[in-house]
């Protein structure tokens, strides 16, 4: 594993973090590479319960990286930057974004500092953001004359609405921890001396959860936005069912009617 992108699993927990903070853990094409490694072999590890996605250091992610950006405006004319461009994206990023969301395992963002341009799509396709309330959100893409990657342009607008991703998108202005939270982007703002504490904490409460009722309420909900009402309600059944099959419904019939919490065992 590439040191732009380190991944350290424990005890159930696959910690992904991008680890470049004196560039403030910006993506170059070597932290692509590492990322798409790190997912697939999230992807690969069913012991692997929750993972959490953060950076190193001060920062989650401020973008792509902006000095490679300009060698490669440098050495290519605009026909090869084409081909380079969307090759480096098909290659490294969608496959990725791909795999991490047909993860059945709950994804979570732990956003402190900058977020910026594809640290933002990133971040907008974690299943729970927390961030601190001093972080720094941007899509950033038009500064710079680009349109969005990194699924943002799929992910912000079922997050926000279609008028305030338009807004956020193209004006690409900054906006704090609060306004996120107010507009649906992150789950949390908490205060920047707790964010490592009340992730852990929702860590935790995933890690005691039913890992299989996880993997279809992720499921229902990704498809959801492409289905008519008659189409997700069938899905719904289907995943209710085979919910309704695993001892953790079992556990959860017991628990509640004896008035204690579940002891889930994710069967």
């Amino acid at each position: 594993m590439a040191d732009s992108v380190s991944l350290d699993i424990r005890e159930g927990v696959a910690a992904l973090t991008f680890n470049r903070p004196e560039a403030l853990n910006t993506l170059d094409i070597a932290a692509m590479q590492a990322f798409r490694g790190a997912v697939e072999e999230i992807a690969a590890d069913p012991a692997i319960e929750v993972v959490v996605m953060t950076g190193a250091g001060e920062h989650f992610m401020a973008g792509g990286d902006i000095r490679q950006f300009s060698r490669m405006v440098s050495d290519y004319a605009a026909p090869q930057r084409l081909e380079q461009f969307q090759a480096m994206i098909e290659q490294w990023i969608n496959p990725a974004i791909l795999l991490l969301q047909n993860l059945h395992q709950p994804v979570v963002a732990k956003v402190r500092g900058a977020c910026a341009g594809i640290g933002l799509s990133f971040m907008s396709g974690c299943d729970i953001v927390i961030a601190a309330d001093d972080a720094v959100f941007s899509t950033a893409y038009s500064s710079i004359g680009l349109s969005p990657d990194g699924g943002v342009s799929w992910f912000l607008p079922r997050a926000v609405g279609t008028r305030r991703a338009l807004e956020l998108l193209l004006l690409g202005d900054r906006f704090d921890a609060q306004t996120a939270q107010s507009i649906g982007l992150v789950s949390r703002a908490v205060p920047a001396a707790g964010l490592d504490a009340a992730v852990d904490a929702i860590v935790a409460q995933l890690r005691a959860g039913p890992r299989h009722s996880y993997g279809e309420i992720k499921r229902l909900v990704r498809a959801s936005g492409g289905n008519p009402l008659e189409a997700q309600l069938a899905l719904e059944a289907a995943a209710f069912a085979r919910c309704s099959a695993t001892n953790d419904f079992a556990e959860g019939v017991s628990a509640f009617l004896e008035k204690r919490k579940p002891q889930f065992s994710g069967r």
